[in-house]
């Protein structure tokens, strides 16, 4: 399962006027586990950046007027995200700015590149209704630091949000496989045989991994608003 987690950063709020990316970046997960391989540009927009937008991100318009248009990159953009899923928060807008770039350059809208296009915060407001569900709210919520975060960068962003993402999907991977006879055949038709468990060495956890875990459990109780699963399954 490859997964592609993508930010951009813009000119202004919306491409009808004018307005363009200057920073793009995705970042690739295979099998819920980040593989390093990532895409990162800035882009020259030929235009200033409106002040409230040059005051989120800091691009300026002679640093970007250094770095390649998006008719030169469109295609890297494109290939690095085909067939993928597409996570992206708050994913209106960052894809009505793509589709735009897109157009101007005769390609296709971006969600034909896609396998699946799936919007974060849609998802964050499913489980965490009446709350804040800005990327920097979800940080706080599920512990994970962005104090290193003054600007918003593309980059930065989407790593922050890969880390969201597997923090409030984690109950989405299966534990446990049921296998019905002596082996059976996996889901991308691989044969799987019974493993007995009984072989492996039972190595207890140390004091400081002691700490880390009840460390992450107070971080699951927090996000629960009450005791999480392995806790109240404990008492």
């Amino acid at each position: 399962m490859r997964q592609i987690i993508l930010d951009t950063e813009t000119t202004g709020l919306d491409p009808a006027q004018g307005h363009r990316i200057v920073e793009v970046a995705c970042v690739e997960m295979v099998n819920r586990s980040l593989t390093g391989n990532h895409l990162h540009l800035y882009l020259n927009p030929d235009r200033d950046s409106d002040p409230e937008a040059l005051a989120v991100h800091g691009l300026t318009t002679e640093f970007l007027s250094t770095h390649p248009r998006f008719s030169e990159i469109a295609h890297h953009v494109c290939d690095f995200v085909q067939g993928a899923e597409v996570i992206i928060h708050n994913a209106a807008f960052d894809l009505k700015f793509l589709d735009a770039e897109l157009k101007k350059v005769g390609r296709p809208a971006f969600s034909t590149l896609c396998g699946k296009i799936t919007d974060s915060l849609l998802h964050a407001r499913e489980l965490h209704p009446g709350k804040r569900n800005s990327l920097d709210a979800l940080c706080e919520r599920y512990g994970i630091s962005n104090a290193h975060r003054t600007l918003h960068g593309a980059l930065l962003d989407s790593e922050l949000l890969a880390e969201v993402w597997l923090a409030m999907t984690r109950g989405q991977d299966a534990l446990i496989m049921d296998f019905g006879g002596a082996d059976t055949q996996g889901g991308n038709g691989m044969k799987m045989e019974r493993f007995d468990a009984s072989v492996l060495r039972v190595l207890p956890a140390g004091p400081d991994e002691t700490a880390a875990h009840e460390a992450y459990l107070d971080i699951l109780d927090k996000a629960a608003g009450k005791p999480c699963v392995w806790r109240a399954q404990a008492e």
